[in-house]
């Protein structure tokens, strides 16, 4: 499942009637639908439906005229506004947060302990869909394990919007006011222009950076505007009652199907999303239509009626309790039995939360500063002791950090690659470092500093590190395997005063042949590439470092063997012609499954692999007629030896996941890349 297929739901409204007419009982069963919808797809499709979508117009519907009833009457006040939202929100959602931390201590390997406490605190302080828009933008990161608190990206949405859009009520009441004028009509234009103004950025971020626009905040804004638009305008809609019933099927219809015919988690936001938010404004135009045949006979029945009501808890609860049953099965997506159980599981804790969710949001309500005050400290009383327990967990992982910073004090318990391939012998029997909690934190700097292009992104982005004199300029130029090299070569750069310059993009090959992506054509690699060539021109290195062959066990990535990959070769040449030397590296091995996890669950010695599960029996590049500017190297036997490649060697993890060398072993590695590089080239510079 796509870390980007993630879920998104409901943030509880407050109880409100509506100024245009009244409790609308359809909506509670438009809930239950679009919450079934997130479930169901997350469950046993591994998609995401577009119910997030519908979720955010509602929201945007209710609260507009809950504020606009408060704005054109006494006003609004802002903190009660917010203090009521707090006692119906916070309380379950600590509930569950607590509940999750806890599942991931006990049920989760230690590999998926590390963001945990951060997950947590993001998720109680609604900012989590920034914390996921970060991590969406690292190729690597996305594939990562999906954190069981993913699925507050949407809340907090939600919540941002609580903050915002008090004020922009406010303010274009007061403006309509001063201008002697009928507030609705400002209103009006003022949420038409967010729509506009939103679904333009949408629109535009998602074509320049879809992972990206799927968590920002503004590039959602325009689907509460369209609820808020609804709210206002609905009083003048009065369609006629066969138009409704069209209108409430016809909505429903749509949006059963909008998940199965897009795939949402990588189209949306933009204009694809017009269709959850358009079929959900549709049910709600609809209305109840006094028709038999009408939709709101569906919506309204009582057991749907009743998720409605329970929908904010059903949706917090089903994403940890799917993403734990994954992982106690072992499974990608549940059995038809498992999903059911994962469903039945989550309307049960749903039902057992809710009511005592219900009974501290009263303490929220009425007007006044005491029922702010109550309000403000029933959210508190849940939500402090959770933010306690996770920065608790937080300070334990410091402390092993501190421990840990004292064994490393001792460089000969920790020699890595120079320990060698085989079973080092006089290495001392420690723990393995890093330690797995932190493995996936043991990539390259430059993933964290912004300098690896994404797989969608087309730009070039360089980095320089190292000398500001150099003596030499080195350009490590290539994929995600050809990244992972770069902790050595920095070594090498700061001890022989050279200056490297990072130019990696995320599973794309340094060539211009046609290249496949999740078995689609990989254009954006082409376009980068074509910047590449352009940018070398400019920059004339003196070398670049880059793969010589490409190792595979995905056949849709275009290649499965060992292989130097078409283009490769032709490519050095054009580079000569530049006089600029290359160094093209064999490539590692890879494992095919996440070395880390595997040593959470077993020994090392049960997570070995053989060197021809991805090796060919003789580099691909010995015997080839290479250009006179190519240096080649094979480092393939600090990685594996004669019959085996292993997970850790001189107790230093070798892999942060399934194929990449983490930096601390690369680093262990610097000096015999050194060493052999420099006589290869028969020179000493």
């Amino acid at each position: 499942m796509s870390p980007t297929a993630v879920a998104a739901g409901p943030a509880r409204p407050p109880r409100t009637t509506l100024g245009h007419g009244g409790h609308r009982p359809e909506i509670d069963g438009l809930r239950a639908v679009a919450v079934l919808l997130v479930a169901a797809y997350h469950v046993w499709l591994g998609r995401v439906s577009g119910g997030v979508d519908v979720f955010l117009v509602l929201t945007g519907f209710l609260i507009t005229g809950s504020l606009v009833r408060a704005a054109t009457g006494e006003g609004i006040r802002y903190g009660a506004f917010l203090a009521r939202l707090a006692a119906r929100l916070v309380p379950t959602a600590a509930v569950v947060v607590l509940a999750t931390l806890a599942a991931t201590w006990l049920l989760l390997p230690e590999t998926r302990w590390r963001g945990a406490p951060g997950d947590a605190v993001a998720a109680l302080l609604y900012h989590t869909n920034w914390r996921l828009a970060l991590d969406s933008v690292d190729y690597l990161a996305r594939d990562g394990d999906i954190s069981p608190f993913q699925h507050f990206w949407s809340l907090a949405v939600q919540g941002q919007f609580y903050l915002l859009w008090p004020a922009l009520v406010a303010v274009a009441v007061w403006a309509a006011r001063r201008a002697g004028r009928d507030p609705r009509p400002v209103l009006v234009g003022a949420l038409s222009a967010v729509l506009v103004l939103s679904l333009a950025y949408s629109v535009l971020m998602t074509r320049a950076d879809q992972p990206w626009a799927y968590f920002d905040t503004g590039a959602r804004l325009w689907e509460f505007a369209l609820g808020g638009l609804l709210a206002l305008l609905l009083p003048v809609l009065r369609p006629a009652r066969a138009t409704r019933v069209a209108l409430g099927w016809t909505g429903l219809a749509a949006l059963v199907a909008c998940g199965a015919l897009l795939q949402v988690s990588s189209v949306f936001p933009g204009y694809a999303a017009l269709w959850p938010t358009l079929a959900a404004v549709a049910v709600v135009v609809s209305g109840t239509s006094g028709s038999v045949l009408g939709a709101d006979r569906l919506l309204t029945l009582r057991p749907l009626r009743y998720l409605g009501s329970i929908s904010y808890a059903l949706y917090l609860w089903h994403w940890p309790v799917l993403v734990f049953h994954l992982a106690l099965t072992g499974r990608d997506l549940a059995s038809p039995a498992g999903g059911a159980a994962v469903l039945a599981m989550s309307v049960l804790l749903a039902a057992a939360t809710t009511p005592v969710a219900d009974r501290l949001a009263r303490l929220g309500r009425g007007g006044g500063r005491r029922a702010a005050v109550r309000g403000v400290a029933a959210a508190l009383a849940c939500l402090l002791p959770v933010l306690g327990a996770a920065a608790a967990w937080s300070g334990q992982q410091a402390a092993e950090r501190a421990r840990w910073a004292d064994l490393l004090a001792d460089g000969s318990s920790y020699p890595g690659a120079a320990a060698g391939a085989a079973a080092a012998e006089g290495v001392p029997d420690l723990p393995v470092y890093p330690p797995l909690v932190w493995a996936a934190e043991d990539a390259p700097v430059t993933y964290a500093d912004g300098c690896n292009q994404t797989t969608a992104g087309t730009e070039v982005i360089t980095c320089v590190y190292g000398s500001d004199e150099p003596v030499r300029t080195v350009a490590l130029v290539g994929g995600s395997h050809a990244a992972h090299w770069f902790p050595a070569l920095e070594e090498i750069a700061h001890a022989r005063d050279w200056r490297l310059v990072n130019i990696v993009k995320g599973a794309c090959l340094f060539t211009d042949a046609p290249q496949t992506y999740l078995g689609e054509p990989y254009t954006a690699c082409a376009e980068w590439n074509r910047g590449v060539m352009a940018e070398l021109r400019e920059l004339r290195p003196d070398t670049v470092f880059t793969t010589g062959t490409t190792t595979s066990l995905d056949k849709s990535a275009g290649f499965g063997e060992e292989q130097v990959v078409d283009g490769y070769v032709d490519r050095w040449r054009e580079l000569g012609g530049l006089g600029i030397d290359v160094v093209a590296v064999r490539d590692t091995p890879r494992f095919g499954f996440d070395v880390p996890g595997c040593l959470a669950e077993s020994g090392p010695e049960e997570c070995t692999v053989e060197p021809e599960g991805s090796l060919a029996a003789v580099s691909p590049m010995d015997g080839l007629d290479l250009p006179p500017n190519i240096t080649v190297l094979d480092l393939t036997d600090l990685f594996c030896g004669p019959d085996v490649c292993r997970p850790v060697i001189g107790n230093v993890l070798v892999y942060w996941d399934d194929s990449h060398i983490g930096a601390t072993f690369m680093r262990t590695l610097a000096p015999e890349l050194e060493r052999r590089w420099i006589r290869a080239e028969g020179r000493h510079g």
